[in-house]
Protein backbone atom coordinates (compact mmCIF):
# COMPACT_ATOMS: atom_id res chain seq x y z
CA UNK A 1 0.00 0.00 0.00
CA UNK A 2 3.19 2.44 0.82
CA UNK A 3 4.10 1.69 -2.55
CA UNK A 4 0.65 2.91 -4.09
CA UNK A 5 1.02 5.89 -2.28
CA UNK A 6 4.32 7.11 -2.92
CA UNK A 7 3.14 6.37 -7.05
CA UNK A 8 0.57 8.70 -6.30
CA UNK A 9 2.77 11.51 -4.61
CA UNK A 10 5.24 11.78 -7.11
CA UNK A 11 4.10 10.61 -10.35
CA UNK A 12 0.69 11.68 -11.61
CA UNK A 13 -0.45 14.97 -12.45
CA UNK A 14 -3.10 17.44 -11.34
CA UNK A 15 -5.55 16.03 -13.84
CA UNK A 16 -4.95 12.08 -13.19
CA UNK A 17 -5.15 12.82 -9.54
CA UNK A 18 -8.66 14.73 -9.84
CA UNK A 19 -9.96 11.08 -11.27
CA UNK A 20 -9.81 10.04 -7.94
CA UNK A 21 -12.29 12.13 -6.39
CA UNK A 22 -15.19 10.99 -8.08
CA UNK A 23 -14.34 7.09 -6.97
CA UNK A 24 -14.09 8.54 -3.67
CA UNK A 25 -17.71 10.04 -3.78
CA UNK A 26 -18.59 6.39 -4.88
CA UNK A 27 -17.01 4.62 -2.08
CA UNK A 28 -18.06 7.05 0.41
CA UNK A 29 -21.37 6.35 -0.35
CA UNK A 30 -20.81 2.92 0.08
CA UNK A 31 -20.03 3.15 3.16
CA UNK A 32 -22.43 5.68 4.00
CA UNK A 33 -25.46 3.82 2.75
CA UNK A 34 -24.67 0.22 1.50
CA UNK A 35 -22.71 -0.70 4.67
CA UNK A 36 -24.15 1.72 7.28
CA UNK A 37 -26.97 4.23 7.52
CA UNK A 38 -25.70 7.91 7.45
CA UNK A 39 -29.44 9.20 6.30
CA UNK A 40 -30.90 8.09 10.18
CA UNK A 41 -28.10 9.24 11.76
CA UNK A 42 -28.41 12.49 10.23
CA UNK A 43 -31.79 13.17 10.85
CA UNK A 44 -31.64 12.05 14.67
CA UNK A 45 -29.69 15.56 14.46
CA UNK A 46 -30.32 17.38 11.81
CA UNK A 47 -33.45 19.00 10.04
CA UNK A 48 -34.48 17.21 6.92
CA UNK A 49 -33.77 19.97 4.09
CA UNK A 50 -32.31 17.28 1.49
CA UNK A 51 -35.23 15.89 -0.25
CA UNK A 52 -32.80 13.83 -3.09
CA UNK A 53 -32.18 10.41 -2.35
CA UNK A 54 -28.91 9.10 -1.55
CA UNK A 55 -29.08 7.60 -4.65
CA UNK A 56 -29.86 10.84 -6.42
CA UNK A 57 -27.05 12.62 -4.43
CA UNK A 58 -24.57 10.29 -5.55
CA UNK A 59 -25.36 10.56 -9.09
CA UNK A 60 -25.49 14.53 -8.71
CA UNK A 61 -22.03 14.40 -6.74
CA UNK A 62 -20.49 12.48 -9.38
CA UNK A 63 -21.73 14.29 -12.36
CA UNK A 64 -20.78 17.57 -11.38
CA UNK A 65 -17.13 15.84 -10.43
CA UNK A 66 -16.91 15.11 -13.59
CA UNK A 67 -17.95 18.37 -15.62
CA UNK A 68 -15.63 20.18 -13.12
CA UNK A 69 -12.79 17.70 -14.47
CA UNK A 70 -13.68 17.94 -18.31
CA UNK A 71 -13.75 22.13 -17.87
CA UNK A 72 -10.19 21.65 -15.96
CA UNK A 73 -8.80 19.17 -18.56
CA UNK A 74 -9.70 21.29 -21.60
CA UNK A 75 -9.36 25.13 -19.94
CA UNK A 76 -6.29 24.16 -18.66
CA UNK A 77 -6.19 27.88 -16.31
CA UNK A 78 -5.48 28.16 -12.81
CA UNK A 79 -9.45 29.44 -12.36
CA UNK A 80 -10.33 26.02 -13.91
CA UNK A 81 -8.11 24.15 -11.19
CA UNK A 82 -9.18 26.11 -8.64
CA UNK A 83 -12.97 26.15 -9.08
CA UNK A 84 -12.33 22.63 -9.54
CA UNK A 85 -10.57 22.20 -5.86
CA UNK A 86 -13.18 24.92 -4.35
CA UNK A 87 -16.04 22.67 -4.99
CA UNK A 88 -14.03 19.27 -3.49
CA UNK A 89 -12.98 20.99 -0.59
CA UNK A 90 -16.61 21.60 -0.53
CA UNK A 91 -18.03 18.64 -1.23
CA UNK A 92 -15.19 16.18 0.34
CA UNK A 93 -13.23 18.13 2.81
CA UNK A 94 -16.05 19.83 5.06
CA UNK A 95 -17.58 16.07 4.61
CA UNK A 96 -15.01 14.78 6.33
CA UNK A 97 -14.58 17.48 8.83
CA UNK A 98 -18.34 17.39 9.28
CA UNK A 99 -18.39 13.44 10.44
CA UNK A 100 -15.58 13.99 12.29
CA UNK A 101 -16.92 17.16 13.95
CA UNK A 102 -20.27 14.92 14.32
CA UNK A 103 -18.66 12.14 15.75
CA UNK A 104 -16.86 13.77 18.51
CA UNK A 105 -19.27 16.14 19.58
CA UNK A 106 -22.32 14.37 19.32
CA UNK A 107 -20.31 11.25 20.41
CA UNK A 108 -22.20 9.18 18.34
CA UNK A 109 -20.39 7.70 15.40
CA UNK A 110 -21.15 9.00 12.04
CA UNK A 111 -21.39 6.48 9.34
CA UNK A 112 -19.00 7.68 6.74
CA UNK A 113 -16.42 9.00 8.99
CA UNK A 114 -13.99 5.60 7.72
CA UNK A 115 -14.05 6.84 3.95
CA UNK A 116 -14.12 10.40 4.68
CA UNK A 117 -11.03 10.46 6.55
CA UNK A 118 -9.41 7.93 4.61
CA UNK A 119 -10.48 8.70 1.43
CA UNK A 120 -11.60 12.18 1.01
CA UNK A 121 -9.01 13.55 3.22
CA UNK A 122 -5.86 12.08 1.38
CA UNK A 123 -7.14 12.38 -2.19
CA UNK A 124 -7.62 15.98 -1.30
CA UNK A 125 -4.09 16.27 0.12
CA UNK A 126 -2.63 15.20 -2.55
CA UNK A 127 -4.24 17.54 -5.51
CA UNK A 128 -4.12 20.49 -3.49
CA UNK A 129 0.01 19.67 -3.04
CA UNK A 130 -0.08 18.72 -7.07
CA UNK A 131 -1.96 22.25 -7.64
CA UNK A 132 0.86 24.07 -5.56
CA UNK A 133 3.16 21.72 -7.48
CA UNK A 134 2.22 22.57 -11.37
CA UNK A 135 2.01 26.18 -10.77
CA UNK A 136 -1.88 25.97 -10.67
CA UNK A 137 -2.35 27.41 -6.88
CA UNK A 138 -0.18 28.67 -4.56
CA UNK A 139 -0.63 28.00 -0.56
CA UNK A 140 -2.97 31.41 0.43
CA UNK A 141 -4.97 30.01 -2.44
CA UNK A 142 -5.30 26.53 -1.46
CA UNK A 143 -6.75 27.95 2.08
CA UNK A 144 -8.66 30.59 0.90
CA UNK A 145 -10.60 27.72 -1.35
CA UNK A 146 -10.39 25.88 1.61
CA UNK A 147 -12.29 28.63 3.60
CA UNK A 148 -14.66 28.96 0.37
CA UNK A 149 -15.47 25.36 0.25
CA UNK A 150 -16.50 25.98 4.16
CA UNK A 151 -18.99 28.47 3.39
CA UNK A 152 -20.17 26.68 0.68
CA UNK A 153 -20.55 23.32 2.73
CA UNK A 154 -22.17 25.01 5.81
CA UNK A 155 -24.51 26.89 3.52
CA UNK A 156 -25.51 23.92 1.77
CA UNK A 157 -25.80 22.04 5.12
CA UNK A 158 -28.63 24.82 6.73
CA UNK A 159 -30.13 25.63 3.14
CA UNK A 160 -30.28 22.62 0.82
CA UNK A 161 -29.35 21.65 -2.79
CA UNK A 162 -29.98 25.06 -4.14
CA UNK A 163 -26.66 25.92 -2.52
CA UNK A 164 -24.82 23.82 -4.62
CA UNK A 165 -26.77 24.31 -7.78
CA UNK A 166 -26.06 28.32 -7.55
CA UNK A 167 -22.51 27.91 -6.59
CA UNK A 168 -21.99 24.97 -9.52
CA UNK A 169 -23.59 27.50 -12.02
CA UNK A 170 -21.32 30.32 -10.88
CA UNK A 171 -18.22 28.96 -10.54
CA UNK A 172 -18.66 27.26 -14.35
CA UNK A 173 -19.47 30.43 -15.52
CA UNK A 174 -16.72 32.34 -13.94
CA UNK A 175 -14.28 28.92 -15.37
CA UNK A 176 -15.62 29.59 -18.97
CA UNK A 177 -15.61 33.55 -18.83
CA UNK A 178 -12.14 33.96 -17.33
CA UNK A 179 -11.05 30.82 -19.81
CA UNK A 180 -11.53 33.30 -23.26
CA UNK A 181 -8.48 35.62 -21.51
CA UNK A 182 -6.24 33.31 -19.53
CA UNK A 183 -3.09 31.78 -20.42
CA UNK A 184 -4.02 28.21 -20.64
CA UNK A 185 -1.60 26.13 -18.13
CA UNK A 186 1.09 23.00 -19.59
Amino acid sequence: MSGIMARLKSGLSFQNLLLLAPLSYAIHHGEEHLVLNFREWRLRYFPDNNALSTEAVLVVLISISLVFLFLNATLRTRVSASVTMLFLMATQVHNALFHLGGTILLRDFSPGLYTALLLYLPVNLLIARQAVREGLADQREVILLFLGGGAIFWAFECLGPIVLVIATALTWGWALLSARTADRVG
